[in-house]
C-alpha cells in the first residue's frame, strides 16, 4: 500500500498577480519558486493548512475562498508516497508586508501567470497556472 502525504496552497493575487515565494538554497527544491503552502497535519482540514502555512511563510493573514484545483503524483524522491495537493483561492485581510521565515524561503515575486511560467517551478504549480 503507497502512503499518501497531503499538501495545501494557497493562490493570493494583488492587482492581477499571483505570490510565489522561492525556497533557500540548500533546502528540497531549494532555488525554486512555489506558492505558500505546506503539508497538512494528521486532521487538520486543508483549507485550515493553506491559511496556517501562508501566515507562517509570509506573514500575511488570508481566509480561503474556494479551491482552484488538485493534483496528485508519485514522491519525486522515489519513496512509496503519493503527493495530494490542493490549492486555494484565499484572500488578503488588508494588505500586509509579506514576512518570509527566514532558513526556508529567501524571496518572494508577485507574478503574472506569463511571468511565473518564466520562473524554475515545481510541475505542479506550472499545471495550474494555464
Amino acid at each position: 500500500m503507497t502512503a499518501e502525504k497531503n499538501l495545501a496552497y494557497g493562490w493570493i493575487t494583488r492587482a492581477g498577480r499571483i505570490l510565489f515565494i522561492r525556497r533557500e538554497p540548500g533546502t528540497f527544491l531549494g532555488g525554486r519558486w512555489e506558492l505558500p503552502g505546506g503539508t497538512v497535519e494528521p486532521g487538520e482540514p486543508s483549507a485550515e493548512t493553506a491559511v496556517r502555512e501562508i501566515a507562517e511563510e509570509t506573514g500575511l493573514t488570508v481566509r480561503v475562498t474556494g479551491e482552484r484545483a488538485t493534483s496528485s503524483w508519485p514522491d519525486i524522491t522515489g519513496k512509496p508516497v503519493t503527493i495530494n495537493a490542493t490549492v486555494f483561492d484565499v484572500v488578503e485581510d488588508g494588505q500586509g508586508e509579506v514576512t518570509l521565515n527566514p532558513g526556508e524561503h529567501d524571496g518572494y515575486a508577485w507574478l503574472t501567470p506569463a511571468e511565473a511560467a518564466e520562473r524554475d517551478l515545481p510541475d505542479h504549480v506550472r499545471r495550474i497556472l494555464s
